[in-house]
């Protein structure tokens, strides 16, 4: 961008001010600390210049909207064509309370549903089963059979919303429950829209919400992209999850390393499995966190563009323009949410909002302030979502595409982040690639030590979290009102796995359950067999039995 010529004038100029203005400012008004840091300890300079992105070539790093490398943003005309998708994340207790949430999250303005599981449905477990006990709602609704399904979606036109679900070892038997709900909907498989998690890989590296060892996890998730690819064009058959990755401790360039480093080891398994790059590459879509610095989080999302595009396009060859897209869903950092003066986290969930709209996400999810407390009351959910409003209605945010583009600062931030990424996969590939590093504990290890610097940053006031050890107050009550559940929920659920047991043709569960068993023991694609499973309702502990018993459990190595 800038010739030899001017950059070394502009050298001269930026020593000479160092040696006088700069100087004569500091003698009087020192600075407020030693060194300045991102969230992810990275250190900041005071001044970024041409000099600092002396190599960016416009057309080759940045490029126009909609363009290949993407950096600018997947679509042309960006929010001045359409908003993101405001998706708010909702589950708890029973399937009649979460449908309740559902209904009036879209009558506020909600774009899309994302279900959020309790634990026992997460591990696969029915709310009887007696690994479940004292799990029941806490962190998401409890889907047991089709039957809960049912209730959940009930009311609610499932050919006319998409719909997004974080679960993943039991992905493909919560997936083959929806869409046979949507089935008795009347609206078949095709026409669905929405998003499966389905992330396992993250599950071994950060989440730990894993069922099965790490290749017949593999095998599952590659059946379902396959079966999607084959039968539901409109569906996302992976959202790649760096937000539990970030959730864990991670820095931002390891959440972006280590997700997209996830992404392509998917597409790796499905190629291998004979499906065509530009086949399913189209529907793969990735989930970020959004974390409280503002800068770093920009240049983050717009890396994950243009190395996305790149692997796509000249690693894997695809040909297809849509393949080379990174679009994403982005959701604010629960992890930087506080229990103590609660009403900040609105403050930082606005912050966290526009750096993902500034970024360019696709969709958002901004967490509300009761977090670090309880699952989200009513008002506390309102104010999450009239926040993004605000931020699309009022902010000028949305105005203009990509307006932090060119910014020293931000240009350079974003090359680090991308060059800190390739650093990442070269330790992966000379550990043999993405499984045998999670069999080394190379990404637990990595998050663990950035979590602990964090930490360890806050223990000694390196780093103010306002209200935790910077301005904190003395007695503080609560003020802000707590969701409650029905307390007759677990009673009602227990009875209606039971009434589902005595109604059904056991019968034709049992053959089922055996067909489904057969196909996990050979190499058929398992997506069919579940799908029979789930229209004779047999229960999500049931069929994930099946896979236990043939795959085995995992239990992850200890390191030292």
């Amino acid at each position: 961008m800038y010739d030899k010529k001017k950059l070394a004038e502009l050298a001269d100029h930026q020593d000479k001010w160092e040696e006088t203005t700069l100087h004569k400012t500091l003698s009087h008004f020192p600075e407020r600390k030693e060194q300045f840091m991102t969230t992810s300890s990275e250190p900041i300079k005071r001044l970024y210049t041409p000099l600092d992105v002396a190599d960016l070539d416009y057309r080759q790093d940045l490029g126009m909207p909609g363009e290949y490398p993407y950096t600018r943003g997947v679509h042309a005309t960006m929010y001045r064509g359409r908003p993101w998708t405001t998706r708010m994340f909702a589950g708890f207790g029973t399937a009649e309370e979460t449908n309740a949430r559902y209904k009036y999250l879209l009558e506020q303005g909600n774009m899309g549903l994302s279900v959020a599981f309790d634990l026992a449905t997460l591990m696969g477990y029915d709310t009887d089963a007696p690994e479940a006990l004292g799990e029941f709602g806490h962190c998401g609704v409890a889907i047991s059979s089709l039957k809960d399904m049912e209730i959940l979606l009930d009311g609610i036109p499932l050919g006319e919303v998409s719909t997004s679900m974080t679960i993943n070892s039991p992905a493909a038997i919560i997936w083959a429950m929806y869409i046979v709900t949507a089935e008795k909907q009347g609206v078949p498989m095709a026409k669905l829209r929405g998003t499966l998690q389905n992330d396992i890989l993250k599950e071994f590296i950060a989440q730990k919400e894993y069922i099965f060892p790490p290749e017949p996890s593999m095998r599952l998730v590659t059946d379902t992209v396959e079966f999607g690819t084959n039968h539901m064009p409109q569906w996302n058959t992976i959202s790649i999850s760096g937000y539990h990755i970030r959730e864990a401790g991670s820095t931002a360039a390891q959440e972006l390393a280590f997700t997209l480093g996830d992404g392509l080891e998917y597409v790796r398994w499905a190629l291998e499995r004979g499906l065509d790059i530009d086949d399913f590459a189209p529907r793969l879509s990735l989930f970020f966190n959004c974390h409280n610095d503002f800068f770093e989080e920009i240049a983050k999302f717009r890396a994950a563009r243009r190395i996305w595009a790149r692997e796509m396009r000249e690693t894997f060859g695809a040909k297809n323009p849509r393949s080379w897209l990174c679009r994403f869903h982005t959701q604010t950092a629960g992890v930087s949410l506080t229990a103590q003066q609660p009403e900040n986290n609105i403050v930082r969930v606005a912050i966290q909002a526009l750096a993902a709209v500034l970024g360019g996400t696709q969709s958002l999810h901004t967490n509300s302030m009761d977090e670090a407390l309880a699952l989200p009351s009513e008002e506390a959910v309102t104010i999450a979502m009239r926040t993004q409003q605000i931020i699309a209605e009022e902010s000028g945010a949305a105005n203009t595409i990509d307006p932090l583009a060119g910014s020293f600062f931000v240009e350079h931030e974003t090359n680090k982040i991308e060059a800190q990424v390739y650093e990442y996969w070269q330790q992966v590939e000379e550990l043999g690639g993405v499984l045998p590093a999670i069999d080394q504990g190379f990404y637990q290890r990595e998050i663990s030590n950035a979590a602990y610097q964090y930490q360890r940053e806050i223990d000694q006031n390196e780093r103010t979290i306002v209200g935790v050890n910077g301005y904190a107050e003395t007695s503080e009550e609560m003020r802000i009102p707590i969701l409650e559940m029905d307390p007759q929920g677990y009673e009602r659920q227990i009875g209606r796995i039971q009434q589902v047991k005595a109604e059904r043709n056991n019968e034709k569960v049992g053959a089922a359950l055996q067909a489904l068993r057969e196909a996990a023991q050979g190499t058929a694609n398992t997506m069919p067999f579940i799908l029979e499973a789930v229209r004779e309702y047999a229960t999500l502990g049931e069929i994930t039995d099946v896979f236990r018993e043939v795959f085995g459990t995992y239990e992850e190595p200890t390191w030292i």
